[in-house]
């Protein structure tokens, strides 16, 4: 615990599952929370894989985000895995953000399904509505959204933000802050995520792999960092391997003469170096793993269930 924690009588602390269909934005607002990349963002849907946890220090309270993978329905072995990652976060948190992108006509089948689970959380737990990207729609549209989902769930409060620009985001966190319970911070002041730097640095990679190539790479990709290493002068080393389950997709990703492969571990060399404040020299390799989403090891590193 840091020294300077404030006295445990007046401190709260607890946790936010923010939950949502893919690409509603929750990456986003929990980044925009942390004031610092703890989770990688693409336009690609079901970027997040697993569940991952943002804190936020505001005042006495500590408020602990955990990012979980978007809500759908699943159908392979890691797919599953995600979902029940992402519905053990809401079943975990003090209390449940859900996020729903303002931009969609309405909810689908699958958000349906998930509000109907959400109407059961709040009998027992703040659920609060987030109404996304809502500076691209009018105001009577989402005032007509929001009191149709409203109905379905009787939410605990609705906002209206833009995860991207930051707006309402700051009258989110005062009002889950209402709800902490009160105790001890359960991480340091300076801590701002309970990632490993290693796998972090991993996602980064895998976020480059998706920003620039997401419309010809599935989701049939792994990166893994398998030698970190940093030396006296505070630079460091890293190896990393991207996995593929065909050659087809080790073609795209190292493209013609190795240059695609080059760009990415470019943008993603200069990304680390923001986040670490140093030097880093990045290696990537690409090899064909085909049964890497069978790996019992895989789901165990990620914190997923394998039998989910």
């Amino acid at each position: 615990m840091s020294e300077q924690q404030p006295d445990s009588s007046q401190t709260k602390c607890g946790y936010v599952a923010v939950i949502g269909a893919p690409n509603a934005g929750k990456s986003t607002l929990v980044n925009q929370l942390v004031g610092q990349k703890v989770s990688i963002v693409s336009p690609k849907v079901q970027t997040t894989r697993n569940r991952i946890m943002g804190i936020v220090i505001k005042d006495k309270a500590q408020v602990i985000l955990v990012d979980t993978p978007g809500l759908f329905n699943a159908s392979t072995r890691l797919e599953r895995a995600m979902v029940s990652a992402a519905w053990g976060g809401a079943d975990e948190g003090d209390m449940v953000a859900y996020i729903f992108d303002a931009k969609k006509k309405g909810p689908n089948a699958s958000d349906l399904k998930a509000i109907e689970r959400l109407a059961e959380i709040v009998k027992t737990r703040p659920v609060f509505l987030l109404l996304n990207k809502v500076d691209a729609i009018a105001k009577p549209k989402l005032l007509e959204l929001a009191a149709r989902l409203n109905q379905l769930c009787p939410f605990t409060a609705t906002f209206m933000i833009s995860a991207m620009t930051g707006d309402g985001v700051e009258d989110v966190l005062k009002e889950c802050i209402k709800f902490l319970p009160q105790g001890l911070w359960l991480f340091d002041e300076d801590q701002i995520t309970d990632m490993p730097m290693r796998l972090l640095a991993a996602e980064i990679t895998r976020e480059q792999i998706f920003l620039q190539l997401h419309e010809e790479v599935p989701y049939e990709i792994t990166v893994e960092t398998e030698v970190w290493e940093q030396f006296d002068n505070g630079s460091v080393k890293l190896q990393q391997t991207i996995h593929v389950t065909r050659d087809h997709l080790k073609s795209i990703i190292l493209g013609k003469g190795g240059s695609r492969l080059r760009e990415i571990g470019t943008r993603a060399r200069m990304e680390l170096e923001t986040l670490l404040e140093t030097t880093v020299h990045l290696k990537l390799f690409v090899r064909v793993t085909e049964k890497w989403k069978d790996d019992p090891l895989y789901y165990a590193e990620w914190g997923l269930d394998s039998g989910a």
